[in-house]
C-alpha cells in the first residue's frame, strides 16, 4: 500500500467535504486540525473546489487533502496541482483511473459490485472506495465481495456515521471511512468551526474507544505483590491471578512482583485500535518506548508503552 493510503488507514476516518465558497476552506480545515483529523476530501461538486484545495494546502502543508467527486483527467490536473495528494471518484472510470496510476497519483475509484473490484484488480488497484455503502449493501455486502478478492480493501464512503463506524472499521479489510456527519454543510454555511471540532473530536473519541484497562502497581518483590493483591481479595473479592511477572486481583488491578516502568506503577488503557491510537497520539507530540512492544497472534501489535509518565504512572496502550 503506497504511503498516502497507509496515513489515510492510520487516520481512520476521511472527512467529505462540500465548500461553497473558498472562503471556507481554512477556517474548515484548521477546525478539522484541532479536532484530531488533518484530513479531508473535498468534492468537486463545486466550483469553489479547486481554490478550497489550494488555500487548505497553502494554510497546512502537512494536512492529508485529496480530490473526491473526480469524473475526468482535467479535474485530476486540476486537483493535483492545486495540492491534492490522492483522488476519490464515486464510479470505476478506465480512462481517469489510468491516468493516475500512470502518473502515480493515488486514486480510489468507487466499486459496488464483483465487477467493479474485477476491473479494479485489472488496473492495478489494491485499495477502492465502496460507494455507496449503505445503499449498496453496507458491512455485509463489503465481507461477501472481500471473500474472493482476498487482496482488496476497501474505504467505504455514503451513509457512514457515529452508529455504524466501529462496525466498519472493526472489519480488517476496511482501511478507513468516509464521512461527512462531523462536517455538515449547514453547519459550514452557519460559520460554526467550533462546532466542527467538537464532532471531529467526538468522532475521534469514538473511534479509538479509549478505556481504562487495569492500574498496575510496582511491588519490592513476589511476597510483597502476594500481600497486596491478597488485600483486594480480602476487602472486595478481587479474586487472585498469578502470573509470571505479576499477580491480578481481579481484573483491575495488576500487583508487579518487581518494579516496572513508572515509579509508582503503570496504567493501562485499552483500545479499539492500537495502531491508530498511535498514530493520533503522536500527532499531539507524544512518544512511545519501542522496546516496550508486545505482540500477540498473526504478529500483531497488542500494547506499548508511552515515553512519558502522567502523576509518576507509566502508561501504555492494549488493544482491546
Amino acid at each position: 500500500m503506497n504511503e498516502v493510503l497507509s496515513k489515510i488507514q492510520k487516520m481512520g476516518i476521511v472527512p467529505v467535504i462540500k465548500l461553497d465558497d473558498a472562503k471556507d476552506a481554512v477556517p474548515l480545515a484548521k477546525a478539522l486540525c484541532d479536532g484530531g483529523l488533518p484530513c479531508a476530501e473535498v468534492t468537486f461538486r463545486t466550483a469553489a473546489a479547486e481554490e478550497s484545495i489550494r488555500q487548505m494546502r497553502k494554510a497546512f502543508p502537512d494536512m492529508l487533502i485529496g480530490a473526491g467527486t473526480v469524473l475526468t483527467t482535467e479535474q485530476v490536473d486540476l486537483a493535483v496541482n492545486a495540492g491534492a495528494t490522492f483522488i476519490v471518484s464515486p464510479g470505476l472510470n478506465p480512462k481517469v483511473v489510468r491516468y493516475c496510476v500512470d502518473k502515480n497519483i493515488p486514486i480510489t475509484p468507487g466499486c459496488s459490485s464483483p465487477t467493479d473490484i474485477e476491473a479494479a484488480i485489472e488496473l492495478g488497484l489494491e485499495v477502492v472506495k465502496f460507494f455507496p455503502a449503505e445503499a449498496a449493501g453496507g458491512l455485509n455486502m463489503i465481507k461477501a465481495m472481500s471473500a474472493p478478492y482476498v487482496n482488496m480493501k476497501f474505504m467505504p464512503t455514503g451513509g457512514i456515521n457515529e452508529k455504524n463506524l466501529i462496525s466498519y472499521l472493526d472489519f480488517s479489510k476496511i482501511i478507513a471511512c468516509g464521512g461527512s456527519w462531523m462536517v455538515k454543510d449547514e453547519l459550514i454555511k452557519a460559520g460554526e468551526f467550533d462546532k466542527i471540532t467538537e464532532l471531529t473530536k467526538k468522532a475521534v473519541t469514538l473511534m479509538l474507544g479509549f478505556e481504562l484497562r487495569h492500574i498496575g502497581i510496582n511491588a519490592t518483590d513476589e511476597n510483597e505483590a502476594d500481600q497486596v493483591a491478597t488485600s483486594f481479595e480480602k476487602l472486595f473479592g478481587f479474586a487472585k491471578n498469578v502470573g509470571n511477572s505479576s499477580i491480578f486481583a481481579g481484573t483491575g488491578i495488576e500487583v508487579m512482583k518487581q518494579p516496572y516502568l513508572g515509579q509508582k506503577g503503570h496504567i493501562a488503557i485499552q483500545t479499539n485500535y492500537i495502531e491508530r491510537a498511535i498514530f493520533h497520539l503522536e500527532a499531539q507530540g507524544f512518544t512511545f518506548n519501542e522496546d516496550s512492544k508486545k505482540y500477540g497472534k498473526n504478529d500483531k501489535l497488542v500494547a506499548i508503552y508511552l515515553n512519558e509518565e502522567i502523576g509518576g504512572f507509566a502508561v501504555h496502550l492494549v488493544q482491546k
